[in-house]
């Protein structure tokens, strides 16, 4: 139990406010052991300010230093500004109807990415633009059929390979049929399993075979396969992850700190139920006492016997999976 409660802090991934992480923020990833750090856009106001907060980061970690996250998609959602990094939005490329412009373009943005110290590129979207009025996903999107989707995730993953970069599909089990923002209020969606197997899984099994590294669900409820959202649904995890995609790798929530995850409970509610339904890794933005609170909540529950301490070895053994490709030490 002891090893167990010793390694919890690497199933976080947190993120931190303003252009420097605090002595705080530092302390905490240290002490704890933190598995990975996310970028925003104000952690980047320059590349160089970028390369140096992931050095600062690192330096005052252990072996198990954490692994650095971006969400570096195109468009709007490019925390990093600037070429080489900064490429257009996947509706543009999209509709170009082939992939080499993209390819070509977030190779540049990979290499440079994986150069300054990045490990996970939260990307690419596998959302279907299905809904004109879902703004959340506007210009986000490769297109609108699963096929159009299928070909630029597939080539994304690709480049993301070949760049030494790690990949992230999101956002299962597919939010592009949902208006409302899961920022701000919990998603929904309308279709079944039967249309999910014919239209949302496509661009994610395109993914998963391609070779993705990892899946990242949202907060969204599809009531016509469970009453419960994704991030706390233990069949969108292991019905549709892990049997129907036949992924094995980290499956990481979408940020548990948005208001769509509040059904769920308060930040360390949120994060028993999240781990409990089958995630491998918690993501918490930029409330650095959230991320706090939540950590502190998940290792008493480990502590009082609420959480199976064989599936926290089971998630940490996917972890290392994905650092032993990266070439970082693994804790132990």
């Amino acid at each position: 139990m002891r090893d167990v409660i010793k390694q919890i802090g690497q199933l976080f991934f947190v993120g931190f406010p303003g252009e420097i992480p605090s002595e705080t923020f530092l302390t905490f990833i240290s002490e704890e052991e933190i598995g990975g750090v996310i970028l925003f856009a104000d952690n980047c106001p320059t590349h160089l300010a970028a390369r140096q907060n992931i050095e600062t980061i690192r330096s005052r970690c252990a072996d198990g230093s954490p692994l650095i996250a971006i969400d570096q998609e195109g468009g709007r959602v490019c925390r990093l500004k600037g070429a080489p990094v900064e490429y257009r939005a996947a509706s543009e490329y999209g509709q170009d109807k082939l992939a080499t412009r993209f390819e070509e373009q977030y190779s540049r943005a990979a290499v440079y990415m994986e150069a300054l110290g990045i490990d996970i590129n939260l990307a690419p979207v596998a959302d279907i633009f299905l809904d004109p009025e879902n703004s959340c996903l506007r210009d986000r999107c490769y297109g609108n059929t699963p096929e159009q989707v299928a070909r630029f995730v597939e080539a994304a993953v690709a480049v993301s390979c070949s760049a030494g970069l790690l990949s992230c599909l999101k956002h299962f089990p597919g939010l592009g049929a949902a208006k409302s923002d899961p920022h701000l209020r919990t998603s929904i969606a309308a279709y079944d399993r039967i249309v999910w197997e014919q239209r949302e899984r496509v661009p994610f099994a395109a993914g998963v075979a391609a070779g993705c590294d990892l899946v990242m669900t949202t907060h969204l409820r599809v009531p016509a396969i469970d009453s419960r959202i994704a991030t706390g649904s233990e069949i969108m995890i292991s019905e549709l992850i892990r049997d129907a995609l036949g992924f094995e790798g980290p499956i990481i929530t979408d940020d548990l700190c948005m208001a769509g995850a509040a059904e769920l409970g308060d930040i360390g509610e949120r994060t028993v139920a999240a781990f409990t339904a089958g995630h491998d890794l918690l993501l918490f933005g930029q409330d650095l006492e959230a991320s706090m609170q939540a950590f502190d909540f998940f290792r008493e529950a480990v502590r009082r016997g609420e959480i199976d301490t064989e599936r926290i070895r089971k998630s940490l053994e996917r972890l290392a999976g994905i650092k032993i490709k990266l070439g970082r030490p693994v804790l132990r």
